[in-house]
């Protein structure tokens, strides 16, 4: 497979509003994200977001309770690099600013666009805006502005510098998906020297620190004031950088340091190879589909540049491309997104892992304070590992998280055999969330039946919420059981002494069995489906007449137990359930489960479609599995939701990935045998990716009538490999 250039044009978006734009073409590198705000005129939400540089603010509830979330934790919108100022040599400001193009370089990363400029006074020139930011240099950003005479060619006043951001009022808006204020840091800013500014923030509460400086690339320079002269109508150019640094309590960097080393073409330079790295592992090709291509090679871009590398930091929901969701982690991670990593790049899906690692301590602290006398509750919305969710009913209650975290370490084991992550993190976590859910939930005589349940309990779809036995819950909460179990034996391989540091026995392990053989799973025997949970399936439908277009999403037009008392599905549950484990249901019995709970699904979550087109490829109905992918693929890019310019969707990015590899590819890993299953729909006529096996790049290339499965490099992976349910042997390309 060659490797192709992809650039993202404004011909290819759907929206050309600027705050739409800023997030679409926003940059970042895990560290700290910028949006591609109008450099001239500006955006109230335009700005620089360093992942996990946050503050936090009190929650006002009008009544509190024991166990309550206590504080906001809000990411922080820092200085704009991007702005500048530009006047003629009279004084008259160029305040108005056209966007005329924009070319995003996915395979460089590089940013080029184009401005009109005009004064109040009608003067008119041409401004280009070139920038990138580091990728393994994740401290830099680096831009270049040139200027070419419109009906204006005399001289042009040019200054840049660092703006403290404005007080901004806290948003008052029933959207719970928006941003809280949490308030302003702490902010000096000087210059040293003419041509170098340093910014330097410190939260009030939080205490944390960062320092940024903004300097120019030419020696001598003046920040505050450069003239260009436009006379001989030649295009002239001024370039800049910032650094980033680390958030900590100090911060010493010489303040000349951070530009002795570098420039525009070196930070350039380190965001192609970064980026030609990414492509060799995850290339992904949907071959006669330009549009298709551009959209998927997008949403892995956005999703590499999101990803924390540091193990301190992780994904929000919106990346670094918004700040809506408070810049929060969720499961989101764990089970859209990770993935992603764990198949393309371990190292770093071994970083977002261990971020959660980091946070166990708080989370074995907030399982006390919701009365659970052991083990470990992951917080469901949370920066620093804290709970941040104000409404506990579709947060705190969302348990799963647990059990998501868990499934997220097998499958990270599964695929890489890193043992030592297992025995110094990963196996530490199973175990604390498997004691949570021993001790979370209680035992029930029904007949002859003994059953061990869990009750008030909110599963993924956040319309049906303090329920018993949601079956999403209680499969994952079996599965973290039953991989303690798996997990301590691989221990035991290596360390015959291994588990005594966690204080387990074999008698324990015991324990664990019985517990994962007698967790209920609800089933309708009438229906013949899992049910959702205990009380789902007795609830009315949502009624006919509320179900049009103006009163989608349902969580902005109705009081929550309002939606409550229906049978109506925010996103894919107990479905999401059959895709983790496909092994559990027939063929039948999933087309069943499918097409009853498709018919109560609104889709109002972004993480919804992506989990309905890989079961669709499943069942062999490849145009429904196509429709549904489409509008994963192309969610922000058409603007699907109608909210992008809040920030990307991040979790449907990785939704799509999976769609094509777990979907049309069927794939799936169980028992070390590493299964594809051709489903590709009419509307694609070859499809080829790349991911990685242990130490092995495969590349798997799909059409109609064939399946081929080769080794691009590293070794012949010791895992088997099922090509439509027959084992084949692979070959290495030479």
């Amino acid at each position: 497979m060659t490797l192709r250039d992809y650039h993202l044009t404004l011909h290819d978006v759907a929206d050309h509003q600027p705050e739409y734009l800023e997030t679409v073409f926003s940059l970042a590198n895990g560290h700290f994200g910028v949006r591609a705000n109008d450099p001239i005129t500006g955006n109230p939400i335009s700005g620089t977001l360093i992942n996990g540089f946050y503050e936090t603010a009190p929650i006002t509830y009008g009544e509190a309770g024991i166990g309550y979330a206590t504080n906001h934790q809000t990411i922080l919108n820092l200085p704009d690099f991007r702005h500048i100022h530009v006047a003629t040599a009279s004084g008259h400001d160029f305040t108005n600013s056209e966007r005329t193009a924009v070319d995003l370089d996915l395979t460089t990363g590089a940013l080029i666009e184009h401005y009109t400029l005009q004064t109040l006074q009608g003067e008119t020139i041409t401004m280009s805006l070139k920038s990138a930011i580091g990728q393994t240099q994740t401290e830099f950003w680096a831009a270049s502005y040139g200027f070419t005479a419109g009906n204006y060619a005399g001289s042009l006043v040019v200054s840049k510098a660092v703006a403290v951001p404005a007080e901004a009022e806290a948003i008052a808006s029933a959207d719970p998906r928006k941003t809280r204020m949490a308030g302003l840091p702490i902010c000096e800013t000087e210059f040293v020297g003419r041509n170098l500014q340093r910014y330097h923030v410190k939260t009030r509460k939080t205490k944390q620190a960062v320092t940024i400086y903004m300097g120019m690339l030419t020696e001598g320079a003046s920040l505050l004031r450069q003239t260009v002269d436009l006379s001989d109508h030649d295009a002239h150019s001024l370039a800049y950088e910032a650094y980033v640094g680390e958030i900590g309590q100090q911060n010493t960097i010489d303040p000349a340091a951070p530009f002795m080393a570098n420039s525009f073409s070196a930070i350039l330079a380190d965001s192609r190879d970064f980026w030609q790295d990414v492509w060799q592992r995850s290339e992904v090709t949907v071959s006669g589909n330009d549009e298709l291509n551009l959209a998927i090679h997008y949403n892995v871009f956005q999703l590499n540049q999101a990803a924390g590398r540091d193990g301190r930091t992780n994904i929000a929901a919106k990346g670094l491309s918004g700040s809506d969701y408070e810049g929060h982690y969720f499961w989101d991670t764990e089970m859209y997104m990770l993935p992603y990593f764990i198949y393309t790049n371990q190292q770093m899906a071994r970083q977002l892992l261990l971020y959660r690692y980091q946070t166990l301590p708080k989370a074995r602290q907030r399982a006390r304070a919701m009365g659970v006398s052991a083990g470990a509750l992951f917080a469901w919305r949370t920066i620093n590992g804290e709970e941040a969710s104000a409404y506990y009913p579709a947060g705190t209650a969302q348990y799963h998280i647990d059990a998501d975290v868990a499934y997220a370490v097998g499958k990270y084991y599964e695929i890489t055999r890193d043992i030592d992550f297992i025995k110094q993190c990963g196996f530490e976590m199973v175990l604390e969330t498997a004691h949570f859910w021993e001790a979370f939930g209680s035992w029930h005589q029904e007949g002859t039946e003994n059953r061990f349940e869990f009750h008030t309990v909110t599963g993924p779809d956040e319309y049906t919420a303090l329920v018993n036995n949601n079956y999403y819950t209680n499969r994952l909460a079996k599965h973290n059981f039953e991989l303690v179990i798996y997990l301590a034996k691989e221990i035991l391989k290596t360390d015959p002494h291994g588990l005594e540091k966690f204080g387990l026995g074999s008698t324990d392990l015991d324990v664990f069995e019985n517990l994962a053989e007698h967790v209920y799973l609800p089933y309708s025997k009438e229906l013949r489906i899992n049910e959702q949970d205990d009380s789902f399936l007795s609830k009315p439908r949502w009624p006919v007449e509320r179900s049009t277009p103006d009163n989608f999403p349902l969580l902005l037009h109705y009081h929550p137990l309002t939606i409550y008392r229906y049978q109506v599905a925010k996103q894919a549950d107990t479905l999401l359930a059959d895709y983790l484990f496909p092994e559990d249901l027939s063929e039948d019995q999933l087309k069943r489960e499918y097409h009853y709970y498709e018919g109560v699904t609104t889709h109002d979550s972004s993480l919804s479609r992506s989990i309905f087109s890989i079961l669709a490829a499943r069942m062999g109905d490849t145009e429904k599995a196509y429709k549904y992918f489409m509008d994963t693929a192309q969610m922000d890019l058409v603007n699907l939701q109608k909210n992008t310019a809040d920030g990307l969707h991040l979790a449907n990015l990785g939704g799509s990935w999976l769609a094509l590899v777990a979907g049309f590819s069927g794939f799936y890993v169980q028992d070390e045998v590493v299964h594809f299953y051709n489903h590709l729909p009419a509307e694609i006529n070859r499809l080829t990716y790349r991911m990685k096996i242990a130490a092995s790049v495969l590349e798997i290339d799909l059409t109609a009538t064939s399946t081929n499965v080769t080794v691009i490099s590293g070794p012949i992976p010791t895992y088997g490999v099922s090509v439509n349910g027959h084992l084949i042997s692979l070959e290495k390309v030479s």
